[in-house]
């Protein structure tokens, strides 16, 4: 899995690429079918605006990509808040592909094996 983590109107220093790379690799730990992971970091200049430190997170899954994004008012309270939405969204994820593999056909077939008897004869 590779972590992408990119900058808008700011600089991205090594704290910064490491405390994402630690926030966002235990997302890794609940689904290891992640292929990768784009970080993108914005501050806003302007002084009137609220929220002026966002975070974009786009996660690709097997068959799926996944986009969330957070803003807050310094980039660490970002990254937190948006690896948590993250993190609930990939187990949800998770859950709705193991959930809809019970109907799969082969245990479909192991139940109708279940129901019928088999007679055996001993030959003599």
């Amino acid at each position: 899995m590779h972590i992408h983590v990119n900058g808008k109107n700011i600089e991205i220093t090594d704290a910064i690429k490491a405390y994402v790379k630690e926030k966002l690799g235990k997302v890794a730990n609940h689904y290891d079918q992640i292929t990768a992971i784009d970080v993108i970091l914005t501050v806003i200049k302007n002084p009137a605006a609220s929220g002026k430190h966002i975070a974009e997170v786009s996660c690709k899954l097997n068959g799926k990509n996944i986009h969330v994004e957070e803003s807050a008012e310094s980039m660490y309270a970002s990254i937190d808040l948006v690896s948590d939405k993250l993190n609930r969204q990939v187990k949800k994820f998770k859950d709705k592909s193991l959930s809809a593999g019970k109907g799969s056909i082969r245990n479909v077939i192991e139940t109708k094996n279940d129901d019928v008897e088999i007679e055996e004869t001993e030959e003599v």
